[in-house]
């Protein structure tokens, strides 16, 4: 079973930085495609296309990424809220550049500052991302579109299910601060394709 058709999970980025992604169900076992198995996605097989760094010209975002894994219940890592211009590659789905959806998470804003992603919302169709690798190559991506979504609604086929082509899935909170939860009411989704 391919790693990203193993995955369910609806990125609910909370607290002022974007702080936890929620499964909307249980992955599915390595033995099984039942989406109410009791254990998760198998660990990442390593790649030699592991990203290093991301880098967004048209709004002058550019971080290395950290490893992001999924928390003791399951839902995924985001960097540190701490260090908001720090983003992470969510190490389950693909790496750039293999066929199937590369996810990348940054925060809006974190302790009171922007974060890395603080402008992703301006992206259009045609702006590109540049994602280098372990390898030493860089791959690059072209925005297809940009969507703003309610947490409750997130589009977790669109954003995980797999592909037959390399693509890339930029996401952040966005929307209303809803002060008494302590998170962002939305999602800002950027779909991208290799180019």
């Amino acid at each position: 079973m391919p790693r990203t058709s193993a995955l369910a999970f609806v990125a609910v980025l909370a607290l002022t930085g974007c702080a936890t992604a929620e499964p909307s169900a249980t992955p599915p076992s390595t033995s099984s495609s039942s989406a109410t198995a009791t254990t998760g996605p198998t660990a990442p097989a390593p790649s030699r296309y592991e990203p290093t760094e991301v880098g967004i010209p048209k709004i002058a975002a550019r971080s290395s990424l950290v490893p992001l894994g999924l928390n003791p219940d399951e839902t995924i890592e985001v960097p540190p809220v701490e260090q908001p211009m720090q983003a992470g590659w969510y190490t389950y789905a693909r790496a750039p550049g293999e066929p199937g959806p590369a996810i990348i998470l940054g925060h809006v804003d974190g302790d009171s500052k922007p974060g890395i992603f603080h402008r992703l919302r301006e992206l259009a169709p045609g702006d590109q991302v540049e994602v280098s690798r372990k390898d030493g190559s860089t791959v690059r991506f072209a925005v297809e579109k940009v969507d703003q979504v309610a947490k409750n609604d997130f589009p977790t086929d669109a954003v995980y299910g797999d592909t037959p082509e390399p693509v890339l899935r930029l996401i952040t909170c966005g929307g209303v601060f809803d002060n008494s939860a302590r998170s962002y009411q939305d999602n800002i989704i950027v779909y991208a394709k290799m180019i």
